[in-house]
This record gives structure tokens, C-alpha cells and sequence, in this order.
């Protein structure tokens, strides 16, 4: 009996039509508004420039980054080449693929207006193991790989 009430008061309710706020209520509400700032009108350029600045510092990132990782010293590999040429290719009867995840993190950049931008980092190790056991032949290749992703920058 409880639930039938309960719709027939929600039925009245729908039916009425709310009384309009006081005016001094609107007055003190509009005067609380923050006032919209007037902007100087911008070239057309300009907004070109609003994208292509946090592109070109994301690619800047990235390029010294992975400069920086493939002249690290103790990046580069300790295995003597295989000078002895093979009369036949190698059959690779094992192959494993492996990816890891190196490291993650988050960087934040400042356009020059000021604004944040925050990109998401993340470094990963691609390592391709082949083998060939009739001949005893292992050909391992491990490659440092970065991703760079902007993202939006939460402001509470």
C-alpha cells in the first residue's frame, strides 16, 4: 500500500510546474558569475602553433631519450660477432619473442602560455631469442623501445 502512494504522490508531482526563482535570487547569482575575460583576437597561426608546440617537445623527448639510451655505455652489447660465414642460413627451430616493461612513469611539460601537459612514459625491452640446436647457434636481439603518450591533465 506504501508503494502505491508513493506513486500517486510522484504522479502529482509531475503534473505541477515549479514557481520561478525571486529576481533578487538570479541578481546575486549573475553578479557571482566570474565575468568572461576579453581575449585579443589571435592569428590563425597561433592556434597551429598551441598543437605543434607540445608535438614537437614530446618529439624532442623522445629523440634525445633514445639517443641518450643507444650511446649509454653500458647499453652496448658484450658478444663477439660470429665471423665465420655459414654456407647455409640457419634454421630457427626455437623462437621466443619477449617484451618487458622496463620502467613507467609520468612527465609533465609547460607550454608557453603556461598551460600543463602531462605525457605518460613508458620504456620497454624487446628481446627476439632464436636458436638453432642441430648446430648450436643462438642469436639473441634485445631493443630498448619508448612510448610517449600525452594525456589529459586532471585538474581538481
Amino acid at each position: 500500500m506504501i508503494e502505491r502512494d508513493d506513486e500517486l504522490f510522484e504522479a502529482e508531482l509531475r503534473k505541477l510546474t515549479p514557481a520561478p526563482p525571486p529576481p533578487e535570487l538570479m541578481a546575486r547569482l549573475a553578479a557571482a558569475l566570474p565575468q568572461p575575460a576579453t581575449l585579443s583576437p589571435q592569428p590563425p597561426w597561433w592556434l597551429l602553433l598551441r598543437w605543434l608546440a607540445p608535438v614537437a617537445a614530446g618529439a624532442a623527448l623522445v629523440a634525445a631519450l633514445l639517443f641518450w639510451w643507444s650511446t649509454a655505455p653500458d647499453r652496448q652489447p658484450h658478444v663477439k660477432p660470429v665471423t665465420a660465414s655459414l654456407k647455409t642460413a640457419p634454421k630457427a627451430d626455437e623462437i621466443e619473442i619477449d617484451r618487458q616493461l622496463v620502467a613507467l612513469f609520468d612527465a609533465v611539460a609547460q607550454l608557453p602560455n603556461g598551460q600543463p601537459v602531462r605525457f605518460r612514459c613508458r620504456e620497454w625491452a624487446d628481446e627476439v631469442v632464436l636458436r638453432d640446436p642441430a648446430r648450436g647457434i643462438v642469436i639473441e636481439r634485445r631493443t630498448p623501445r619508448l612510448e610517449v603518450v600525452p594525456i589529459r591533465f586532471e585538474t581538481y
